[in-house]
């Protein structure tokens, strides 16, 4: 190496984290947005009972894979307006934006119809009490009208990103989750609505949110001077394309409502409990996907101005920044383990067993970052095909461990243990690998627009 080689080097480096940062800092705040209203929910209604705090937990887990497979809406969207705005082409990205958004109303009202209708049986599959399923189908039916909002600020959210600009979808994040505290605490206390309640409050603030990012997104194509009516045939390319996402998407929910009904299972105290931790892991993962996003959004505007040297340097520091995250996590999320069961519940029992999953969590974060941030590569290059068969294979090897839990069933703390080591820790691990081989080729970079 020449003696100016080192300065360029890094000088490039310092480039490139300043471009990570820019995207990841922001989106840190709005990727929270939706955990932090189920993190409010259940702080608020662990108040009014543990029946209700079950009824929340498995309601959420219906409600959460319903908008985690649409999240295509928000990442396919990245990557191909990034790709698009990289190449140049404004409009074109712009264009492919407003299609993703119709496609988000679209399958959010759908959502909305088949859960009002059919929400309580599916809930009741997986085996709660009476009172626990009351409880779930009142939250389940309320919050169910705030899907085509949640799932068209996912896709509003995608366009702006792929644009490069992640403050906007921050400030409405932000803008929607302090609203929803003082909301929620009137409508459950002050009107004494109890879980209805805290359906409504979010229900009101999510499609606050949607109104914002629609309307910013109007007035822009309009600048533009771009087509707004909804198109079938845009529609049905749009999905087409996002196909390959929709099944990685569906494999990570599997082994998620994988261990919701293993924690049904172990008994109400156990999923209150798996409730909670899963609302804590939601945030840990969503702050951990900031950098992820910043990956999308760098990866798919570099290969769209055919660039892959820039690729490759972000794709290298972004595995630094997603360990040394991970492990700054995992050190906070343990000095939090003390606290936090006490903070979200006065169920001792729950406690317990709420620390005992935070425990096993703690362990899981230093690769929980690797995986994000190479996931979010990947998907910033359109490697949604490889994404989609890995994902299918790590969570089919997933299921045995999760399905020895439910049959020897451990009591306590110990049960909620081993079977957050069993769908988390260890799913984490296999993907690791399978994508830290996938990286470590050129296969899955295809440049230009």
């Amino acid at each position: 190496m020449s003696a100016a080689e080192g300065p360029r080097e890094e000088r490039a480096r310092r480039t490139v984290d300043r471009d990570i940062l820019r995207l990841a800092i922001p989106s840190l705040g709005a990727l929270i947005a939706e955990p932090v209203f189920v993190l409010v929910d259940s702080g608020f209604i662990a108040r009014v009972s543990t029946t209700s705090l079950a009824g929340l937990g498995l309601a959420s887990t219906v409600l959460t894979t319903v908008v985690g497979l649409s999240v295509f809406l928000a990442y396919s969207t990245t990557a191909a307006v990034a790709r698009s705005f990289g190449a140049g082409r404004t409009r074109e990205a712009i264009s492919r934006g407003v299609d993703a958004c119709w496609l988000a109303l679209v399958v959010g009202a759908l959502a909305t119809a088949v859960l009002v209708v059919a929400g309580e049986p599916l809930l009741a599959a997986f085996g709660p009490s009476e009172e626990v399923l009351a409880e779930a189908t009142t939250y389940l039916r309320l919050s169910a009208l705030g899907l085509p909002a949640m799932l068209a600020v996912q896709a509003a959210t995608g366009l702006v990103r792929g644009m490069q600009n992640a403050t906007l979808p921050l400030a409405v994040a932000a803008g929607g989750a302090l609203t929803n505290i003082p909301l929620n605490a009137v409508l459950i206390f002050g009107m004494d609505l109890g879980i209805a309640g805290s359906a409504i409050g979010t229900v009101v603030c999510q499609w606050a949110m949607a109104l914002v990012l629609l309307g910013v997104i109007v007035r822009r194509a309009r600048r533009e001077r771009i087509a707004l009516a909804l198109t079938p045939r845009n529609l049905v390319a749009v999905g087409r394309d996002a196909v390959p996402m929709f099944v990685r998407t569906l494999s990570l929910r599997a082994v998620v409502i994988t261990g919701t009904v293993v924690a049904t299972q172990l008994g109400e105290v156990q999923l209150a409990a798996h409730q909670l931790a899963t609302t804590v892991f939601s945030v840990l993962a969503l702050a951990l996907d900031s950098l992820a996003i910043a990956g999308q959004a760098l990866t798919g505007r570099y290969l769209g101005a055919s660039d892959p040297t820039t690729v490759r340097a972000v794709t290298r520091r972004l595995m630094v920044w997603g360990v040394g995250g991970g492990t700054v996590v995992a050190l906070a999320l343990l000095g939090a383990s003390y606290v936090v069961p006490e903070l979200f519940t006065p169920d001792v029992a729950v406690q317990e067993s709420l620390r005992a999953a935070l425990w096993a969590l703690v362990v899981t974060q230093p690769i929980a970052g690797y995986v994000f941030v190479l996931d979010g590569v990947l998907m910033g290059a359109g490697d949604a095909p490889y994404l989609a068969k890995a994902g299918v294979i790590v969570a089919l090897a997933v299921l045995p461990g999760a399905a020895l839990v439910a049959w020897t069933a451990p009591p306590g703390p110990l049960g909620l243990a081993l079977l957050w080591l069993a769908c988390t820790f260890w799913f984490m691990v296999l993907r690791a690998v399978s994508l830290g081989l996938r990286v470590r080729i050129d296969a899955w970079m295809r440049l230009g627009g």
